[in-house]
Protein backbone atom coordinates (compact mmCIF):
# COMPACT_ATOMS: atom_id res chain seq x y z
CA UNK A 1 0.00 0.00 0.00
CA UNK A 2 1.11 3.51 -0.90
CA UNK A 3 2.65 5.94 2.22
CA UNK A 4 0.44 8.98 1.64
CA UNK A 5 2.08 10.55 4.62
CA UNK A 6 5.21 10.01 6.44
CA UNK A 7 5.97 11.79 10.27
CA UNK A 8 8.91 13.71 10.89
CA UNK A 9 9.99 14.48 14.03
CA UNK A 10 11.57 16.81 15.93
CA UNK A 11 14.32 15.10 17.30
CA UNK A 12 14.62 14.35 13.26
CA UNK A 13 14.38 17.53 11.60
CA UNK A 14 14.55 20.67 14.25
CA UNK A 15 14.10 23.12 11.91
CA UNK A 16 11.44 21.63 9.83
CA UNK A 17 9.29 21.02 13.20
CA UNK A 18 9.77 24.91 14.36
CA UNK A 19 9.15 26.36 11.74
CA UNK A 20 5.67 24.69 11.33
CA UNK A 21 5.47 25.72 14.84
CA UNK A 22 5.14 29.53 13.63
CA UNK A 23 2.43 28.59 11.62
CA UNK A 24 0.29 27.37 14.71
CA UNK A 25 -0.15 30.59 15.71
CA UNK A 26 -2.60 31.67 12.78
CA UNK A 27 -4.74 28.83 13.57
CA UNK A 28 -6.21 29.95 17.07
CA UNK A 29 -8.04 33.03 17.93
CA UNK A 30 -5.32 35.66 19.60
CA UNK A 31 -6.59 35.02 23.35
CA UNK A 32 -5.99 31.17 23.21
CA UNK A 33 -2.24 31.87 22.72
CA UNK A 34 -1.71 33.94 26.70
CA UNK A 35 -2.61 30.72 29.13
CA UNK A 36 0.10 31.20 31.54
CA UNK A 37 0.56 27.78 31.00
CA UNK A 38 1.19 27.68 27.55
CA UNK A 39 4.26 29.92 28.22
CA UNK A 40 6.37 26.58 28.72
CA UNK A 41 5.36 25.23 25.22
CA UNK A 42 8.60 25.93 23.87
CA UNK A 43 10.05 23.46 26.48
CA UNK A 44 8.50 20.39 24.29
CA UNK A 45 11.28 20.67 21.37
CA UNK A 46 13.61 20.75 24.15
CA UNK A 47 12.95 18.38 26.31
CA UNK A 48 10.41 15.71 24.27
CA UNK A 49 11.57 16.36 20.80
CA UNK A 50 10.68 12.83 20.01
CA UNK A 51 6.80 13.40 20.57
CA UNK A 52 6.55 16.50 18.60
CA UNK A 53 6.41 16.14 15.10
CA UNK A 54 5.14 17.11 11.38
CA UNK A 55 2.80 15.35 9.21
CA UNK A 56 4.38 15.23 5.77
CA UNK A 57 2.81 14.66 2.20
CA UNK A 58 4.95 11.98 0.68
CA UNK A 59 4.17 13.23 -2.62
CA UNK A 60 5.14 17.02 -2.41
CA UNK A 61 7.12 17.12 1.15
CA UNK A 62 5.01 19.55 1.95
CA UNK A 63 3.69 19.82 5.75
CA UNK A 64 -0.24 19.39 6.46
CA UNK A 65 -0.32 19.33 10.28
CA UNK A 66 1.70 19.62 13.15
CA UNK A 67 1.31 17.26 16.50
CA UNK A 68 2.11 17.50 19.46
CA UNK A 69 2.54 15.01 22.35
CA UNK A 70 3.52 14.06 25.91
CA UNK A 71 4.50 11.02 27.91
CA UNK A 72 2.91 10.71 31.55
CA UNK A 73 3.42 8.85 34.24
CA UNK A 74 -0.04 8.13 35.38
CA UNK A 75 -1.66 4.83 37.33
CA UNK A 76 -4.49 6.19 38.25
CA UNK A 77 -7.78 5.22 37.13
CA UNK A 78 -8.65 6.77 33.92
CA UNK A 79 -12.29 8.63 35.66
CA UNK A 80 -10.62 10.21 37.95
CA UNK A 81 -8.06 12.64 35.19
CA UNK A 82 -7.78 16.02 36.64
CA UNK A 83 -10.65 18.52 35.71
CA UNK A 84 -7.34 20.82 34.85
CA UNK A 85 -6.70 18.65 31.52
CA UNK A 86 -4.49 20.41 29.20
CA UNK A 87 -2.68 23.11 31.95
CA UNK A 88 -2.17 19.87 33.93
CA UNK A 89 -1.09 17.56 31.36
CA UNK A 90 1.94 19.96 29.94
CA UNK A 91 3.35 20.94 33.24
CA UNK A 92 3.02 16.64 34.42
CA UNK A 93 4.82 15.56 30.84
CA UNK A 94 7.69 18.54 30.86
CA UNK A 95 8.24 18.05 34.74
CA UNK A 96 8.21 13.90 34.48
CA UNK A 97 10.63 14.38 31.37
CA UNK A 98 13.05 16.32 33.52
CA UNK A 99 12.89 14.00 36.23
CA UNK A 100 13.58 11.05 34.68
CA UNK A 101 10.29 9.91 35.55
CA UNK A 102 9.11 6.98 33.24
CA UNK A 103 5.95 7.46 31.66
CA UNK A 104 3.09 4.91 31.08
CA UNK A 105 0.46 6.74 29.15
CA UNK A 106 0.43 9.41 26.07
CA UNK A 107 -1.19 12.30 26.28
CA UNK A 108 -2.33 14.74 22.90
CA UNK A 109 -1.59 18.21 24.24
CA UNK A 110 -2.30 19.36 20.16
CA UNK A 111 -3.14 18.82 16.90
CA UNK A 112 -3.62 21.29 13.58
CA UNK A 113 -4.29 20.50 10.51
CA UNK A 114 -3.21 23.51 8.42
CA UNK A 115 -6.08 25.42 6.50
CA UNK A 116 -5.75 24.21 3.19
CA UNK A 117 -5.23 20.80 4.23
CA UNK A 118 -8.64 20.77 6.16
CA UNK A 119 -11.32 17.99 4.96
CA UNK A 120 -9.40 15.65 3.69
CA UNK A 121 -9.28 13.29 6.62
CA UNK A 122 -5.56 14.85 7.55
CA UNK A 123 -6.53 15.15 11.38
CA UNK A 124 -7.41 11.25 11.75
CA UNK A 125 -3.82 10.85 10.08
CA UNK A 126 -2.30 12.46 12.75
CA UNK A 127 -3.81 11.42 15.47
CA UNK A 128 -3.12 7.17 14.16
CA UNK A 129 0.70 8.78 13.49
CA UNK A 130 0.88 10.30 17.52
CA UNK A 131 -0.82 6.80 18.49
CA UNK A 132 1.79 5.28 16.56
CA UNK A 133 4.62 7.17 17.64
CA UNK A 134 3.66 6.49 21.21
CA UNK A 135 3.52 2.75 20.87
CA UNK A 136 7.37 2.80 19.70
CA UNK A 137 8.08 3.80 23.16
CA UNK A 138 5.72 1.72 24.89
CA UNK A 139 2.83 3.87 25.57
CA UNK A 140 0.02 1.66 23.94
CA UNK A 141 -2.38 4.06 25.51
CA UNK A 142 -3.44 7.57 25.19
CA UNK A 143 -5.69 10.31 26.85
CA UNK A 144 -6.03 13.30 25.32
CA UNK A 145 -8.38 16.55 26.58
CA UNK A 146 -9.88 17.56 23.59
CA UNK A 147 -11.19 21.40 22.61
CA UNK A 148 -14.30 20.37 21.15
CA UNK A 149 -14.14 22.25 17.79
CA UNK A 150 -18.04 23.17 17.66
CA UNK A 151 -18.77 23.97 21.38
CA UNK A 152 -18.08 27.32 20.81
CA UNK A 153 -21.37 27.84 18.48
CA UNK A 154 -22.89 26.49 21.80
CA UNK A 155 -20.99 29.05 23.93
CA UNK A 156 -24.11 28.72 27.01
CA UNK A 157 -24.10 25.13 27.33
CA UNK A 158 -22.67 23.62 29.64
CA UNK A 159 -19.87 20.92 28.50
CA UNK A 160 -21.67 18.28 30.28
CA UNK A 161 -24.84 18.97 28.11
CA UNK A 162 -22.67 19.29 25.15
CA UNK A 163 -21.34 15.82 25.50
CA UNK A 164 -24.24 14.17 25.10
CA UNK A 165 -24.89 15.22 21.57
CA UNK A 166 -24.66 12.40 19.46
CA UNK A 167 -25.36 12.01 15.58
CA UNK A 168 -27.94 9.26 14.39
CA UNK A 169 -24.74 6.85 13.78
CA UNK A 170 -24.00 6.83 17.06
CA UNK A 171 -20.69 9.21 16.93
CA UNK A 172 -20.24 12.39 18.24
CA UNK A 173 -21.75 15.30 17.28
CA UNK A 174 -17.98 17.92 17.33
CA UNK A 175 -15.66 16.67 14.84
CA UNK A 176 -12.91 16.86 17.04
CA UNK A 177 -14.65 13.94 19.20
CA UNK A 178 -15.99 12.25 16.64
CA UNK A 179 -12.23 12.24 15.02
CA UNK A 180 -11.16 10.54 18.40
CA UNK A 181 -13.97 8.14 18.57
CA UNK A 182 -13.21 6.79 15.12
CA UNK A 183 -9.63 5.55 15.89
CA UNK A 184 -11.14 3.82 19.38
CA UNK A 185 -11.66 6.44 21.64
CA UNK A 186 -14.42 7.26 24.04
CA UNK A 187 -15.75 10.01 26.15
CA UNK A 188 -14.29 9.60 29.74
CA UNK A 189 -15.67 13.04 30.92
CA UNK A 190 -15.59 16.50 31.22
CA UNK A 191 -12.32 18.76 32.19
CA UNK A 192 -14.22 22.21 32.79
CA UNK A 193 -10.90 23.65 34.03
CA UNK A 194 -8.92 22.70 31.40
CA UNK A 195 -7.29 26.07 30.91
CA UNK A 196 -7.08 29.33 32.17
CA UNK A 197 -6.39 32.34 30.56
CA UNK A 198 -6.38 35.65 32.38
CA UNK A 199 -5.48 39.07 31.38
CA UNK A 200 -6.57 43.34 32.07
CA UNK A 201 -9.50 44.58 29.83
CA UNK A 202 -7.39 46.40 27.82
CA UNK A 203 -5.49 42.70 26.40
CA UNK A 204 -9.12 41.09 25.99
CA UNK A 205 -10.28 43.95 23.92
CA UNK A 206 -6.87 43.94 21.83
CA UNK A 207 -7.05 40.03 22.12
CA UNK A 208 -10.77 39.78 20.43
CA UNK A 209 -11.47 43.45 18.83
CA UNK A 210 -13.89 44.20 20.96
CA UNK A 211 -14.93 46.81 23.56
CA UNK A 212 -16.55 45.76 26.74
CA UNK A 213 -18.65 48.35 27.81
CA UNK A 214 -19.98 46.69 31.35
CA UNK A 215 -18.96 44.06 33.61
CA UNK A 216 -20.17 40.84 33.35
CA UNK A 217 -20.25 37.58 31.63
CA UNK A 218 -19.41 38.01 27.55
CA UNK A 219 -19.57 36.07 24.30
CA UNK A 220 -15.91 35.96 22.70
CA UNK A 221 -16.05 34.12 18.87
CA UNK A 222 -13.97 31.66 19.33
CA UNK A 223 -14.44 30.62 23.14
CA UNK A 224 -16.42 27.72 24.31
CA UNK A 225 -17.75 29.41 27.39
CA UNK A 226 -18.15 32.81 28.21
CA UNK A 227 -15.41 35.22 29.70
CA UNK A 228 -16.07 36.94 32.92
CA UNK A 229 -15.13 40.69 32.65
CA UNK A 230 -14.76 42.88 35.73
CA UNK A 231 -14.29 46.47 34.75
CA UNK A 232 -13.90 47.59 38.37
CA UNK A 233 -11.03 45.06 38.92
CA UNK A 234 -9.85 45.58 35.07
CA UNK A 235 -9.52 41.88 34.88
CA UNK A 236 -11.36 39.02 32.36
CA UNK A 237 -10.98 35.56 32.76
CA UNK A 238 -11.76 32.96 30.97
CA UNK A 239 -12.23 29.09 32.27
CA UNK A 240 -12.04 26.44 28.67
CA UNK A 241 -14.01 23.52 29.64
CA UNK A 242 -12.13 20.37 27.23
CA UNK A 243 -13.51 16.83 27.24
CA UNK A 244 -11.08 13.50 28.44
CA UNK A 245 -11.08 10.87 26.05
CA UNK A 246 -9.08 7.97 26.30
CA UNK A 247 -7.41 5.53 23.75
CA UNK A 248 -7.25 1.79 25.54
CA UNK A 249 -4.10 -0.51 24.43
CA UNK A 250 -5.44 -2.22 20.86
Amino acid sequence: MEIMYKIITCAENPELVLEANKRVYAEWPEFMLHDETSMRFSELFQNLPQFQFVLVDSKTDAVVSFANSVPLAYDTEIQKLPDKGWDWALIKGLDEAIAGVTPTILCAIQIVVFGENRGKGISQETLTAMKNNGKKFGLNSAVAPVRPNRKHEFPNESIDDYIKRFREDGLPFDPWLRVHARVGASIVKPCPLSMTIKGTVTEWESWTTMKFKKSGFHIVPGALSPVRISLEDDHGVYIEPNVWMYHPKE
